[in-house]
């Protein structure tokens, strides 16, 4: 099934004439249409990230492989922005860490099934900022490519990973706050219950993708 889902989502990569996304009531009225979507890989704008992606492997928290790739994808509007944010850390000696970014809807029930918490995982019924490509989960490394101590490791469901969490280290803190400003100063937005989660100002206009 994974296979199948994802050689569907390459097909849509790459097929220039796309079928039009239906919308419920409850969408909003500037949603776009499948076909005005083009899905980036983002290690091709950002060649220096760091592939952490630990949905492709057993190190997460449901205990199972569910991607058949270490691939992060995004919508292209993400993936650019996302590139800017790289590029100002770049400047100050740092690297972005990658997790996750498109996720696949068939993967969000299986999260759900394992965790259902709203606070922590989208209800696959209402869909997740992942499953449109508009939302990115990382981290930070320095120069050489040695992950920044941050407040919790990913996936961690507790307080501790909240972005108003204040009984961590000075550097736990100050590496926390070098991420969020480096994102929130170019187009996204945070999610206060996971440090590592920021999604795409806008990303309401994005269909959720569905094989």
């Amino acid at each position: 099934m994974r296979v199948f889902l994802y050689m569907l989502f390459f097909l849509l990569l790459s097929c220039s004439e796309k079928s039009a996304e239906n919308t419920s009531p409850n969408e909003p009225a500037t949603m776009l249409n499948q076909s005005e979507i083009t899905y980036v890989t983002v290690a091709e704008l950002i060649p220096d990230a760091i592939l952490d992606v630990r949905y492709a492997t057993e190190n997460n928290f449901t205990g199972e492989a569910v991607y058949d790739s270490a691939t992060v994808y995004l919508v292209e509007e993400a993936a650019i922005a996302l590139s800017k944010a790289a590029e100002s850390l770049r400047k100050k000696g740092y690297r972005l860490v990658l997790f996750d970014g498109y996720r696949p809807l068939e993967v969000q029930k299986k999260f759900w099934e394992v965790y259902p918490d709203p606070q922590y995982v989208a209800d696959p019924a209402n869909g997740s900022r992942h499953n449109r490509g508009a939302a990115i989960d990382l981290s930070l490394a320095d120069k050489d490519g040695k992950p920044l101590t941050m407040p919790t490791d990913f996936d961690y469901f507790g307080e501790e990973a909240h972005h108003d969490y204040m009984q961590l280290s000075d550097e736990q803190i100050r590496n926390r706050s070098i991420l969020r400003e480096a994102m929130e100063a170019h187009g996204f937005q945070k999610l206060d219950s996971e440090w590592w989660h920021y999604d795409l100002v806008g990303w309401e206009k994005y269909p959720i993708l569905r094989p």
